[in-house]
């Protein structure tokens, strides 16, 4: 049959195809074929999202957007339909070797998203399953440049790596990773022995450093508290001692100013009349209280000659009393009369013999 005959046919039967495809439209998936290709009814709805490529009489011709598309019966046909939805592939479990030689069973999940349907069609024979083995291939790759524990640290950028080296290669397929998640790794047991023995070993190293650097804390704060404690005894005794020498120095001030007083008092009382008897009296009841107090205090005892005398005793002590006030104060020669100066001198000489005796005692 020529083309033009069996495009006249194809003419005469559009308004069945018409009511075909309202019926389609009504919610219907379009007839597919055996090979899960849908079928060329001339007048066809591509869902959204999707891709269908296009050949006519067997070279690519055109690729069939969302919507409403019209096909040539028998000319055309549906060869590939691409899904531009992003597409989950788990990436089955495979054995690596790190950098320190550990066996490590890995698997993950990938993202990846058709960008060019035309590439996709033609560029490789089944895209998932290329891209699944280079994720693969290239998660050993890269696992064979990392230690154990950078792998175990480093899984954002072992992810980005691996979603690098994909993009890489799969530019040309029209394909674009979007990202690449590790899902577990699988260490040996003897391995996650030795894992958990160092974790332990970590832990107890880290308890003794923070035990020892607490018990140094404490000993720190315990001599700063003992040094604050020792400088503010000695602040409180230097004031203390301050407050006790001014206290000292105003009773002896006081004592001194009081005794300069009694003396002043003394003095006057003195230049009355009768006041030398008077303080005769005085030294002669001083001297025989000190007298009798000289075997309270030690065994050692100095006696006069003649101790039941208490007239000569009394005797003494005005002849001391007398050699202390011997010198004559200056104005008082001027009031004593030569009648006075006589009898003096006889005091004088009584009381020189009465120290001679008492020396001799």
């Amino acid at each position: 049959m020529r083309p033009w005959e069996m495009l006249a046919r194809a003419a005469r039967g559009t308004g069945a195809l018409l009511l075909r495809g309202s019926v389609q439209a009504s919610g219907r998936t379009p007839r597919r074929a055996s090979s899960g290709l849908p079928r060329n009814t001339v007048v066809l709805f591509v869902p959204q999202q999707e891709a269908w490529v296009v050949e006519r009489m067997g070279r690519f011709h055109r690729i069939l957007e969302p919507g409403l598309n019209i096909l040539i019966p028998l000319l055309d046909r549906i060869r590939y339909v691409q899904s531009l939805k992003e597409i989950v592939i788990n990436v089955p479990e495979q054995s690596a070797v790190t950098l320190d030689n550990v066996t490590l069973q890995i698997d993950g999940v990938l993202y990846l998203r058709i960008m060019d349907p035309y590439k996709a069609s033609y560029g490789v024979e089944d895209p998932e399953y290329a891209v699944t083995q280079l994720a693969q291939t290239t998660m050993r790759s890269e696992l064979g440049k990392l230690s154990l524990d950078r792998v175990f640290r480093e899984r954002e950028s072992l992810n980005a790596s691996i979603v690098d080296a994909i993009n890489q290669a799969a530019d040309c397929w029209g394909i674009r990773c979007l990202r690449y998640e590790i899902k577990d790794i699988h260490v040996p047991p003897r391995v996650k022995e030795s894992m958990q023995m160092q974790v332990e070993a970590e832990r107890r190293k880290r308890a003794t450093v923070l035990e020892s650097e607490g018990t140094r804390e404490s000993a720190i704060n315990v001599a700063e508290g003992k040094k604050q404690a020792q400088i503010l005894a000695s602040e409180a005794e230097k004031a203390e001692q301050i407050n006790q020498a001014a206290g000292e120095a105003s009773a002896v001030l006081a004592k001194a100013k009081a005794k300069a007083e009694a003396i002043r008092i003394l003095a006057a009382a003195l230049t009355q009349h009768n006041g030398d008897a008077a303080a005769s009296l005085t030294v002669a009841e001083q001297y025989v209280s000190a007298f009798s107090k000289l075997a309270k205090d030690s065994n050692t005892i100095l006696l006069p000659s003649n101790p039941g005398d208490v007239t000569s005793m009394v005797a003494q002590a005005m002849g001391v009393y007398g050699a202390l006030t011997k010198a004559p104060m200056p104005g008082a020669q001027d009031s004593v009369s030569s009648g006075s100066s006589r009898d003096d001198q006889g005091t004088d000489a009584s009381l020189d013999e009465e120290l001679d005796r008492f020396k001799l005692s």
